[in-house]
């Protein structure tokens, strides 16, 4: 790369990338919207501690009063989730964890209120890191269409001169 080039790229001003596709919002702050997860340590937190405890309802049996204090904890995490999710989130969570009858739930409904919260969290990561992923090659093209387009141009004809034997100008910037 020569000189001038160099000076060029040092010159050229640093540009966020934008994002582009509004299907991408829910990755975070994209395009001026607010982001679907607001808190997303919490919700990995949450998630992690979720996927524990049905990996413990699995392998012990839950009297009444342990059953009732796994129906607390859960719904106790779905309102936690809640407060960290964007409006159209909340209210898919809430339609999707239904809450428990006013008596202990048995250990197959435990299972499978919890089962079906672990599957929703981890739909919700890889819908992120998908679109993370977008955003991350958008924003790699954006970089080198903006590289590309910084470079002087070079000849027309990679061969110097036309069919019709055209002067030959070799490439580079004239002063």
């Amino acid at each position: 790369m020569s000189e001038m080039q160099e000076d060029q790229l040092e010159k050229a001003e640093l540009v966020e990338p934008a994002i582009v596709d509004p299907g991408l919002a829910a990755a975070g702050e994209l395009l001026g919207t607010a982001p679907a997860v607001s808190e997303p340590a919490k919700v990995m937190r949450i998630g992690a501690m979720i996927r524990t405890l049905l990996d413990e309802v699995r392998q012990a049996e839950l009297d009444e009063a342990s059953r009732d204090r796994m129906r607390e904890i859960y719904e106790q995490s779905v309102s936690e989730l809640s407060g960290a999710l964007s409006t159209e989130l909340r209210e898919e969570l809430q339609r999707l964890a239904l809450p428990f009858d006013s008596e202990a739930p048995s250990e197959a409904e435990l299972r499978v209120a919890q089962a079906q919260l672990v599957g929703w969290l981890e739909g919700l990561f890889h819908g992120i890191q998908a679109a993370v992923a977008a955003q991350q090659m958008m924003a790699q093209r954006q970089l080198l269409e903006m590289r590309q387009g910084a470079l002087p141009a070079g000849l027309t004809n990679p061969e110097g001169a036309d069919a019709e034997g055209a002067e030959k100008h070799p490439g580079g910037v004239y002063l």
